[in-house]
């Protein structure tokens, strides 16, 4: 049969790395064929070859059976090849129908925009992907999924019949996802074919036909979606096989209270939030989007200001207002976004690991100690198992796994002694993930205090010796962590919307 796209031993080299070695895939018309594979693997590069950003070194591209080299975004756009990128590319101030035909707008006989041109073409558009959407909507008020219609609708704009989405559902809920896959299905029945990256293992089998797997830059193999076991996925992705048991909570009961939060509110976000939490644990937040759970660790943080409610760090009362007052009381956060507030990612790794600490490092004269700096940036790639070519490496370039890791460096360094993690994996694969979690659990075997905020109810029973669940702003019941807790559990709490709270476990 004739392919949509065709990519046959791919090679690409930057330098010190050997980035793609002879990598092959294809894609045919109306099927998901989703590409898999650690951070690293190989997987961006691959699709930046295909969509024009990088040329390739070697081996040859193919679309509908004839030989291309797409010098250039708009090359690959004119062959029909679309990219709906993770991080969405649209201009919140314009409307939906202005950012998708952004530099091609359509002209009246006088030169001037046709805006009701413009209007009825968006519109067709949308309803060929059967998407109740006006054209006229500002960007910027629409919900996330919709802005990804939107970007969906622009790489359409230009006749793609090769649409490659990266990560699509990342902010996404459930609804929000099925939506999605309504527009997906849509497509493939029209003939689009569809290249679906993603690290949720769960959305294989409800989408994708067939599945590929990189490895290390290589190609390892190609399996039928349905008919292969998550667990054989998983294995190929990352040449072990990776299981996880249920945290087996500690025994806490002499440990001491490092953080102590009483009746923390803030207007229309949280109402009358108490936890503690002790030295050496890992205390879960689970919740439905919108539960309040990142709000209430952005209050604490003093990242955002609170409207009552006391702290207390080692029995103390402190007050936080801003986050330079968390980091002097030993609170360190991790935000979910690492990119935007975690991370200079055009610096290299060395400065991003002494960034929360760079006043020890400055003489008097205001020299950098370069020598000590780059001396505690490695011994801390050593210590976390850091994957770079060396602590001179720009952190852009890293995976997003080693890219966390250089965040709880920065924080561990500063001494914190307790850690805020909030969304610690998104956007991280499945080995990665299990690096992370192995990572809490022996900073919280040290004696670090532990909060972490997850969407994905298996990440909080794999870590958490507690999981405080919240509704709605309201914290509705604490629950032990292990065995003994259920998913139902969890979602009975999550969607409760009671405001008493009932503690649960050894100590709320």
């Amino acid at each position: 049969m004739t392919y949509l796209v065709e990519m046959d031993g791919i090679e690409k080299r930057f330098p010190g790395v050997h980035a793609l070695k002879s990598v092959s895939f294809d894609l045919k018309p109306g099927e998901v064929h989703a590409l898999m594979g650690e951070n690293g693997a190989g997987k961006s590069t691959l699709i930046k070859i295909m969509a024009g950003i990088y040329r390739n070194d070697g081996g040859e591209m193919r679309v509908d059976g004839n030989p291309v080299a797409p010098a250039s975004p708009r090359e690959a756009q004119n062959l029909g090849i679309g990219v709906i990128h993770q991080e969405l590319a649209l201009m919140n101030d314009l409307t939906a129908a202005q950012n998708i035909f952004i530099g091609r707008e359509p002209r009246n006989r006088l030169g001037l925009l046709d805006e009701r041109k413009l209007n009825a073409d968006a519109a067709a558009i949308f309803k060929m992907m059967n998407l109740d959407l006006d054209p006229r909507a500002q960007v910027g008020s629409l919900t996330i999924a919709k802005q990804q219609m939107v970007e969906i609708a622009k790489a359409l704009s230009f006749r793609s019949r090769a649409l490659i989405m990266d990560e699509p559902t990342a902010a996404l809920n459930d609804a929000e996802v099925a939506e999605l896959f309504e527009i997906i299905r849509g497509l493939k029945a029209d003939g689009v074919g569809i290249i679906y990256i993603s690290h949720k293992m769960d959305e294989l089998k409800r989408i994708s036909d067939r599945v590929t797997v990189m490895r290390d830059g290589e190609y390892v193999g190609t399996v039928d979606a349905n008919a292969t076991p998550i667990n054989q996925i998983i294995a190929m992705m990352v040449g072990r096989e990776v299981t996880e048991e249920p945290v087996v909570p500690p025994d806490l009961s002499a440990a001491e209270v490092a953080l102590e939060v009483e009746g923390l509110s803030r207007a229309g976000e949280i109402f009358d939030v108490s936890f503690s939490v002790k030295k050496g644990e890992i205390l879960g937040f689970a919740g439905l989007m919108g539960a309040g759970r990142t709000e209430v660790s952005r209050a604490v943080f003093g990242a955002d200001p609170k409207d009552g409610g006391t702290i207390k760090v080692h029995g103390k009362l402190v007050n936080i207002k801003t986050p330079t007052d968390a980091v002097r009381a030993g609170i360190g956060y991790l935000s979910e976004d690492r990119k935007h507030f975690g991370l200079a990612t055009p610096m290299n790794v060395r400065d991003n690991v002494v960034m929360a600490t760079l006043s020890q490092y400055v003489t008097s004269l205001g020299i950098l100690k370069d020598a000590e700096m780059r001396k505690v940036a490695r011994g801390y790639i050593d210590q976390l198992g850091i994957r770079t070519p060396s602590e001179m490496q720009e952190v852009r370039l890293l995976s997003g796994g080693n890219q966390q890791k250089v965040v709880i460096a920065k924080w561990l360094l500063r001494d914190c002694d307790i850690l805020i993690f909030d969304e610690p994996t998104r956007g991280i694969d499945i080995g990665a993930k299990s690096e992370i979690y192995k990572l809490l659990e022996t900073l919280a075997a040290e004696g670090k205090t532990i909060i972490v905020i997850s969407s994905e109810l298996p990440e909080i029973m794999r870590l958490s010796h507690r999981i405080a669940v919240m509704c709605e702003g309201r914290l509705t019941g604490i629950l032990p962590g292990g065995a003994g807790t259920t998913q139902e559990d969890i979602m009975r709490l999550a969607t409760d919307r009671a405001p008493a709270m009932q503690p649960m476990g050894e100590h709320a």
